[in-house]
């Protein structure tokens, strides 16, 4: 797979890009990834990218000719390349939609900043994420998140191939609680059930963890959730529970 990211600060992405996972899997041939400087794609010898708003108005608007200029020699060089706009407009970004994009072959990641874009790029664009609501300083945080979650998920990317399948959001549930050695700390102790080897009821009480936690934090999930007869059964259960954990 390969992830293009068309920015004003290509430096941002120097360390997370060489760190731990990233590196691993660019490093295998997993995905490439390339950081293009939107100002090599402004006109005349200062490469403005930006201007005042008509209108009038605080701040200033990326310019529409470098955006069209970039995106159009993405699509030149790469065929395939599905164009993404991050912009606090876009549609929430949640790992149903990861799993969608790393069917893609090929990712621009398009960074905003200052106030925005001249809205004439959503002439040149295929899909719009927005990380939540709020507002960040530009795309590159945004764009860095999508890589990374999308990278997850590529064969390969991580040592245990298990990992991504048992994240959180598996399901639309949050991942229940873990525990590693030691067992006793400051008075808490590893549930039994755990270290019972056991591994049917371990996988029943994960579940049940799951969603439990998800039931408490974040009960909206469980609309679009993948729930069992058993499953519905256990949150009717829940309801009588107390809220604490």
């Amino acid at each position: 797979m390969q992830i293009d990211i068309l920015t004003l600060f290509p430096a941002f992405f120097g360390s997370p890009l060489s760190e731990s996972i990233l590196k691993r899997a660019q490093a295998s041939g997993i995905f490439g990834v390339e950081i293009i400087d939107l100002r090599e794609f402004a006109p005349g010898r200062h490469q403005v990218v930006d201007d005042r708003p008509f209108g009038g108005g605080p701040g200033m608007v990326l310019k529409i000719e470098p955006l069209a200029a970039a995106i159009q020699w993405e699509r030149r060089r790469r065929e395939n390349a599905r164009v993404i706009l991050l912009s606090p407009q876009g549609r929430l970004f949640k790992q149903a939609v990861a799993a969608e994009l790393v069917k893609n072959s090929c990712l621009m990641l398009v960074c905003g900043h200052y106030e925005g874009f001249d809205d004439r790029v959503r002439h040149y664009i295929d899909d719009e994420i927005s990380l939540g609501d709020f507002i960040l300083t530009g795309g590159e945080i945004p764009a860095l998140a999508v890589l990374d979650a999308v990278v997850r998920l590529l064969p390969g990317a991580l040592g245990d191939e298990d990992s991504a399948a048992e994240d959180s959001f598996k399901d639309n549930l949050l991942k229940g609680p873990q525990y590693t050695r030691p067992r006793e700390f400051a008075g808490w102790s590893v549930p039994e059930i755990l270290l019972s080897g056991d591994h049917q009821r371990v996988a029943q009480w994960r579940r049940r963890e799951a969603l439990r936690r998800t039931w408490r934090r974040r009960p909206d999930l469980l609309r679009d959730a993948g729930l069992t007869a058993a499953d519905r059964l256990f949150l009717q259960f829940l309801e009588a529970e107390p809220s604490a954990e």
